[in-house]
Formats: C-alpha cells, sequence, structure tokens
C-alpha cells in the first residue's frame, strides 16, 4: 500500500495555518527588541575583503553609537554586521544581530550579544524600521539598497516617523544621489523635499552627530528649540 503524500496532509504548511507562524515570529522579536532602548540600525556589505577600510570606520561607529547612548543592530552576519557588532560590544553596549535564514546558510557574527532568527524577511525589517531612532548605511549590495529606499519611502509617505538616515561615503553614494536629483526631482516623480531625506557623510563621529541632532525622541526629550 502506498504511503500517503506528506506535504499534502501537512496541513501546517498551508498558508492560513503559515499566519500562526508569522505571528509567532512577530511576538518573540518584539519582546525581545522592546527591551533594547533607543537604537540605530547600521548596514554595509557582507562580502568586504578584511582588510576594506569601510571595516575599521564602521567598528569605529559602533563604540561611538555605544558611548551616545545607543545600541546597535545589524543583520548579524560578516562584513560591515560583524564590524559594527564588534564596536558595540567592545564598547560594553547593546550589540543586536537580526539573522535571517538563508538557502546559503548566514551565521552570525560572534560579537553579537542580542540574537534573533528570522524565517520571514519582512518581519525582520519591521524590526531595522520600528526599534530604531536612525539609519546608518555603509556601501552594500541589493540589501542595503532595499532599506535604504524602503526607509525613505515609508518617511516620504509618512506612514513613519521621520528619523535621520545617513549614507556612509559621499564618493560612494554621490552617483546615486545625482541620478535622484536629475532623473527623480527634474522628472517631478519625487517632491523637492524627497532629497532632505537623507544626509551624507564620511566620519563616523559626523554620522553620530547628525543621528544624535535629528533623532526625533531626544529633540522631544529637549523641548521644541533643541
Amino acid at each position: 500500500m502506498n504511503e500517503p503524500n506528506r506535504d499534502v496532509i501537512d496541513f501546517t504548511k498551508e498558508d492560513p495555518w503559515r499566519v500562526f507562524r508569522i505571528m509567532a515570529e512577530f511576538v518573540d522579536s518584539f519582546e525581545m527588541m522592546s527591551k533594547v532602548g533607543p537604537a540605530v540600525s547600521v548596514f554595509g556589505g557582507a562580502q568586504m575583503p578584511p582588510t576594506d577600510p569601510w571595516l575599521a570606520k564602521a567598528e569605529e561607529l559602533g563604540r561611538l553609537l555605544v558611548k551616545t547612548g545607543y545600541a546597535v543592530i545589524t543583520g548579524g552576519g560578516p562584513g560591515i554586521m560583524e564590524a559594527a557588532n564588534k564596536g558595540a560590544s567592545e564598547a560594553g553596549g547593546i550589540s543586536v544581530g537580526l539573522n535571517i535564514e538563508l538557502p546559503h546558510e548566514q551565521k552570525p557574527n560572534p560579537y553579537v550579544n542580542r540574537l534573533l532568527e528570522f524565517r520571514y524577511f519582512f518581519v525582520r525589517k519591521v524590526c531595522f524600521v520600528k526599534y530604531a531612532s536612525g539609519f546608518i548605511l555603509f556601501p552594500g549590495g541589493y540589501g542595503t539598497l532595499d532599506e535604504f529606499f524602503e526607509s525613505i519611502t515609508l518617511i516620504q509617505t509618512e506612514r513613519i516617523q521621520r528619523f535621520p538616515i545617513v549614507l556612509m561615503g559621499r564618493e560612494h553614494w554621490s552617483g546615486l544621489a545625482d541620478w535622484m536629483r536629475e532623473k527623480l526631482l527634474d522628472g517631478h516623480l519625487i517632491g523637492p523635499g524627497d532629497l532632505e531625506l537623507f544626509h551624507l557623510a564620511d566620519d563616523p563621529r559626523e554620522a553620530v552627530e547628525f543621528i544624535t541632532a535629528n533623532d526625533p525622541q531626544r529633540r522631544a526629550a529637549n523641548g521644541p528649540h533643541a
């Protein structure tokens, strides 16, 4: 007698039941992240060689953010993520890694002291935004660009409160900014203020100063004229 096809009878793989797995991932992540406190999400390339100078800057950035009173949130992987987590951890701060299950497994870096494992990209992306006082994006690939454009879209459409976004590396990002000005702004596809939703910087200290000066929670705490 033929065995039944387990994929057919496994109701937990049906879409209505998948909702409960998604919900559980939201509950677990919200429970942990709600206890982290003020934090900044840091993004950047995972495949940079160890000698890349951006890694040293990301490590310095992690240290500076902790000294300024922020936790550091990254995707938990190698490259820029590991460097930022290292700086935060070695400075004695909270170093969060939001790791994602991928076909080519991404292992959490050793400098994460608060770890969450995600099955769903969209749940993970909610945590990057919901619990961040700002974004800092180093040179990176599609994932970094995705986080950049999603964050400025959410701010532009007023779906979230505006928070500071820093693109690290003027030379790296200036071509994209020029294209946005020429093709999007001059083409009347975005508004005049939409290019002011992000700031270009080269130095980690400059980036942290911009974050603290424009953090909506800090501005509210310091009064309307801060």
